[in-house]
């Protein structure tokens, strides 16, 4: 299998939808903002919260319940695409009501300040913010329609089921890897090590919204081949590399948004990142590629969980039907992320098998939550600070 893809595919913008937002207001993005700090940050996150607020009273839990009125999603902003939301609305009647946030810990923080929403997605490398502190339901995997047809190192990877408890339905999967720009490169970069080339300094990002990703890159390239188990000399030996070498990076980039930005300016050549923010760049017209480090790309899984809170069951566990279907898997896949319902394989275009098959993560690292979690979080810190 070729660890470098390619694609060149035409696409919808995301969209935002929340009646109490400033008209053309958005909220923006998967790869991780940073917190909002200004007061103008504040109103927007009361705008949020008075965007998800609404009737106080339970919502009925039963599989009998018709699907009607309003389901509102807290996601990464790629997870709401038209193409995925339309056929929804139209099949059910229903309205959907979007807001993105850049990180489980900002989403479950959000939640508690009053933000309301029925559908959250969740990470396995983050998903601890929402389930310890009870912001999820449990979900009855036996209304989710195609549970037994999912993958089964989906179904069953940590995270998915804790305590005999199901928190999150996986829909999407991919590679974390190497992106750059093509005419900056007369050979591609080949190694996580390539982030902090001498060459390339102050041409290049690194992924800025989390500790995971930035550190474990890092790690990777110093050659510790399992970053998530670390132990706590170990991590604070990547750290004092990181802070040392900070002058290596034009910026943490905040988002998939800032990554494609900063490509477009030209600011950057080369940084870290997934296929889909590849898929979104050379549907911009930019050349740019992708390729799995010669260390190993890490690979994430993401999907759908059902509000505590919710007010409308029934349309969360339809919404998440609707995301787990052959067909919208296979309209994922055309975003550059791999599958998990393999039942939509045939439905994918041949040149994009490859990227959407989930074989291709066996042999990567997943990413989880790490050992020593706490000291990775304040090891990013220190490094943010310098």
């Amino acid at each position: 299998m070729s660890s470098e893809l390619r694609y060149d595919r035409s696409g919808d913008s995301t969209r935002f939808t929340c009646p109490t937002l400033p008209k053309g207001h958005t909220v923006r993005t998967r790869t991780h903002t940073r917190l909002f700090a200004t007061a103008a940050s504040a109103a927007l996150l009361a705008s949020l919260a008075a965007c998800g607020s609404g009737d106080d009273e339970p919502a009925s839990d039963s599989a009998d319940d018709p699907i009607e009125g309003t389901v509102r999603t807290f996601t990464y902003d790629d997870s709401i695409e038209p193409e995925v939301l339309d056929p929804f609305e139209e099949e059910f009647g229903v309205e959907v009501e979007t807001a993105t946030f850049n990180s489980n810990a900002q989403a479950a923080a959000k939640i508690k300040g009053g933000f309301g929403t029925d559908v959250i997605e969740v990470c396995l490398d983050e998903s601890t913010p929402l389930v310890e502190p009870g912001l999820l339901e449990p979900i009855d995997t036996d209304r989710i329609t195609e549970w037994d047809n999912m993958v089964g190192s989906f179904r069953n990877a940590d995270g998915v089921t804790t305590d005999g408890n199901t928190w999150m339905v996986p829909l999407s999967a991919g590679p974390h890897g190497l992106i750059y720009d093509v005419d900056a490169f007369d050979t591609p970069p080949t190694s996580w090590a390539d982030l902090y080339d001498p060459a390339l300094q102050g041409q290049v990002a690194i992924d800025g919204g989390g500790s995971l990703t930035p550190i474990a890159v890092t790690a990777l390239g110093l050659g510790y081949s399992d970053p998530l188990s670390m132990n706590p000399e170990e991590i604070a030996e990547v750290r004092d590399y990181m802070i040392e070498n900070r002058d290596q990076f034009r910026t943490f980039a905040d988002s998939d948004s800032d990554t494609i930005n900063l490509f477009k300016s030209g600011e950057v050549v080369l940084s870290d990142g997934g296929l889909g923010t590849v898929t979104k760049m050379q549907k911009e017209g930019l050349d740019v590629s992708w390729v799995a480090p010669q260390e190993g790309a890490l690979s994430w899984v993401c999907g759908f969980g059902i509000s505590a809170d919710s007010k409308n069951v029934a349309a969360s566990y339809a919404l998440i039907n609707h995301y787990l279907s052959a067909e919208m898997q296979a309209l994922i896949a055309g975003q550059g992320f791999s599958i998990v319902n393999p039942e939509a394989m045939p439905l994918i275009p041949e040149e994009l098998r490859e990227a959407a098959d989930p074989a291709q993560l066996d042999s990567m690292i997943p990413e989880v939550e790490a050992d020593y979690q706490k000291e990775w979080d304040q090891a990013w810190q220190e490094i943010q600070v310098g």
